[in-house]
Parts: C-alpha cells; structure tokens; sequence
C-alpha cells in the first residue's frame, strides 16, 4: 500500500472563495451497499475480481476538464471548465492526458476493524456506460467514450461527466497490481481525495461511501469477466444514419476555399526491432496522421462493376457543415491479407526510412489505408468531434461485397496502424550500424485537398547496431517522450 495517503503541497482553490466550481449536486454513489467478490487463481498466487459498482455522479451542469500541451517539450496544462469561468488542475492531478490521478482513496478492513489493504485509483470521467441518472438531465452526452490509451504523442483531451449523468469510478489501483483477500466479511470505505473535492465543491458527505464486501471463492464467471476487462481504454464503435454511401457517384464540383482537413503526422512509436524468415532483420514501427483542419476529411469509394477497386472521391462542406463540392481522389482497393480483409484507400500516407543525410533507403510496403478515428490525438482544438462513429476497422473499412465504402477521418482524431500490421516495416538486414530516421508523410502524392501540406511530415530518429546475428535497436525519445 502507499506509505503515505497524503496531498502534501497541492493546492486547490478553495470551493468557497473560488470564482469557478463544478456546480451543486456533485456526487459518489454505489449500486449496493454489499458487494461480492470472488476469489480466483492469478498465475502462481491468488487475486480477487473486485467490482464496487460505484459511479460519480454530475450536478446541475456537466464536470468537464480540458487538457493539452502546446508542444511535445510543454506540460500538460488541465482545466476544470464551468459556466463561471477556470481553474488549472495542479499539475500532480493531471501529469499526463491519459487520466485523473490519485482520483479516490479505497480502504478495506477486516472484522477487527485492521487495515488490510489501502490504495488509490485513477479516474476516467469518459465511461463508456455512463447513463442518466435523473429523467429532467439532457438525454444527450457529448464527451468521449473513453480516455485516450496507447498513443504516447496525445496533444490533447476533455474529460466530462455530463450534468445528471454517472461515470464509474475505477476499482483497479494505481499500480495496476492485482491483489488477494482471503474468503471472508470485510468493510470498505472509499472517498473522493481531498483535492477533488475542493476543486469539485464536493461535501465530504458526497465523496464518501461504505460497503460490505464478501469475498467467495472462484466459481467459472471469473475468466470471462477478466477476459471482458482487458477491453478497457479502447474506444467504442457505434453506427449512424450519417455514414451511409450516397446512391451515385457524385458530381465534380471544386469547393471554393472553406473548411478543409489539415492532415499531421505524428513521430513514429512502438519501434522494435525483430527477425523474421530467412535471418532477415525488420523495424516495426506505429504511425498515426491526425485531422487538425476545421472540416474532416471524408471521402466515399464507389465499386467498379466486377473488380476489386473502388473510385474515390473527396467531399468539401462550408461551415454550417453542407456539403458544397467533390472532386476524385483516387481509388481505394481490396486487401486479403490476414490481418487486413477491408477496403483500402490508396495513398493516404507513406512511410520511409531514411540515412542519417535525410536520404531515402528503405520504403515500407505499407501504402494503402482504412481510414478510421481510433484515436483521440487532439480534442481541445476548435470543432473536434469527441464521439467519432467510426472507430475501428470493422465499423470503417466495408466488406469483401461492399458496393461502395465511406471513409472519415474526424477533426481531432487520428488513425493509426500499429507495428503488428502486415507489410508496416523496413528491412534492414543489410543495412549497417548507424543512425536513421523513420518519416511519416501524409497525403504523399497530394492527392487530397487540405488546409496545408506543410506539416505532413514526421521524422523520428532511431540507431541501429549489433551483429548480423544479433541486430539492436535505440530509440531516442521525443523531448522526454518514450514511446
């Protein structure tokens, strides 16, 4: 357990004096006041399947913080937003943009009353089952469904709670840790920590809730809820009316200068380094190309009769969002591959490896794309869509019968291919030791219309060493940065 479960030196203005709080109504609720929980093997020892069933729950206007970093080198800055105005998040609370830190304290005792475990636990306000709680709240929420996860170069998020809705509080501790209760009775207490509840205007009355847990032993549910855990951080896809392919083709029309997309590239990350068949070496490596214009980058691909291509074409809108031209944009193609099976779009971004002279020496394979928003990347930025429908390969990319296919890349969102992806590296076995760069270029051949073509590309530097044998790989980070 924490040796100390103490905020020593952070500073919350207080909820009295403050110019800015969260609203009235603010609260920790439970499902139940007494909780089961089984017992169940965990690799060589034992561990429980703890779920409190507790929630918070939103006043009379929505709990939104915003945070971003200006730049790679920059802190995260997060806010609480509120109809009176600001206030910055100490920086212990919101170090990164993943989620809220040390967000509740959990404490469990035996029927002696003794201690025997303590933790805290992070908090992601963007649950995906957050219902209403009160039939007068807006039937409506527009936050994320879900935290951002994975994508270590994240430039921004909003974390809500929408006013009479609930988010679930997390049960797991901030170590990540399982841990193990002997079969038995115990008490638990859990409270919303002291910072949060200055920030929020929450009574200590409303951030406090007790429990009585049982813990029984394993019975065959527990594999498949800890199955059913590991879904956790990614986002959710849904379906929309808005999404469906047009009837025809479109007619060509150039837009007049308006609203565009404005695709980035992020610096690759996930690098490794692996042998595959016949000794060869690969770097395998994630990439992500973002929207940061002020219009998403829609474009629908239409079948040609009998073959496996589609005609696509890129739609324009104005600002109030009516669609206003389309011109062709190339084509999207079919993909068989294991791993792949969905309709690509053909020249979407390009990867390179280059000498340590920016000279070009390796090209990936990986050329053709299913463009989808799997991945929150800025969402602090004017017209962010915060609930993209598209959000993974099934819900985006059409089947091997599809007539015709949309494909959105959402203002905000990124799409990105990771390292597993077939054909998405660079042979280097017959490179020698040194240092290279991997670049990122978006919209490569220019074929999509955008804001600017300025920022399409990344570069991230790597070194290779080592022996034919035994190939290494350094990856230096990004101003701090790992990933």
């Amino acid at each position: 357990m924490p040796a100390a479960l103490a905020f020593t030196g952070i500073q919350v203005a207080d909820a009295a004096t403050s110019k800015a709080v969260a609203g009235d109504g603010v609260k920790l609720v439970s499902a139940g006041k007494n909780i089961k929980a089984e017992r169940y093997e965990y690799g060589a020892g034992w561990t429980v399947d703890l779920d409190l069933g507790l929630n918070v729950v939103a006043g009379q206007e929505p709990i939104e913080i915003r945070a971003t970093r200006k730049t790679y080198a920059s802190p995260v800055v997060a806010e609480l937003i509120t109809k009176k105005g600001k206030v910055t998040l100490p920086r212990v609370l919101a170090p990164d943009l993943y989620t809220l830190k040390q967000f509740t304290t959990v404490t469990i005792k035996n029927t002696k009353g003794a201690v025997v475990k303590r933790y805290w636990t992070n908090f992601c306000p963007n649950a995906y089952d957050s219902v209403r709680t009160r039939p007068d709240a807006p039937a409506q929420t527009p936050y994320p469904t879900g935290c951002p996860s994975g994508n270590p170069f994240t430039l921004g998020t909003v974390w809500g709670v929408q006013a009479g809705w609930s988010a679930k509080t997390s049960d797991i501790p901030t170590h990540g840790k399982p841990f193990d209760l002997p079969p038995g009775k115990y008490s638990v207490g859990v409270t919303i920590n002291p910072p949060y509840q200055k920030l929020l205007n929450l009574p200590a009355k409303d951030a406090t809730v007790a429990l009585n847990l049982t813990v029984v032993k394993e019975s065959a549910r527990a594999e498949a809820r800890t199955n059913a855990h590991q879904h956790h951080g990614q986002q959710v896809s849904e379906t929309h009316a808005e999404y469906r392919v047009p009837a025809q083709r479109p007619a060509i029309r150039k837009a007049a200068p308006g609203p565009r997309p404005d695709l980035r590239s992020l610096p690759a990350w996930g690098i490794s380094i692996g042998k595959g068949a016949k000794n060869k070496w690969y770097v395998n490596f994630g990439a992500t190309v973002w929207n940061a214009g002020d219009s998403p980058l829609l474009v629908d691909g239409f079948r040609r009769s009998g073959q496996d291509l589609m005609d696509a074409y890129q739609y324009f809108f104005d600002a109030q969002g009516n669609q206003v031209g389309a011109v062709q944009a190339g084509t999207m193609e079919w993909d068989p591959r294991a791993g792949h099976n969905h309709w690509h779009f053909t020249d979407f971004a390009q990867y390179n490896l280059l000498k340590s002279d920016q000279k070009q020496v390796a090209r990936s394979g990986k050329e053709a794309f299913c463009l989808a928003n799997t991945d929150q990347v800025d969402y602090t930025i004017p017209l962010a869509k915060w609930r993209p429908y598209n959000t993974d390969l099934e819900t985006s990319c059409g089947e091997k019968n599809s007539v015709g296919v949309r494909e959105v890349l959402d203002i905000g969102n990124g799409d990105t291919y990771t390292q597993d992806r077939p054909g998405q590296s660079f042979d280097v076995t017959s490179l020698p030791n040194g240092t290279y760069y991997i670049q990122v270029k978006a919209n490569p051949v220019g074929k999509l219309s955008e804001k600017s073509t300025a920022n399409n590309t990344s570069v991230r530097k790597i070194v290779l060493g080592g022996t034919a044998k035994k190939r290494t790989l350094a990856v230096p980070p990004v101003n701090g940065i790992k990933g």
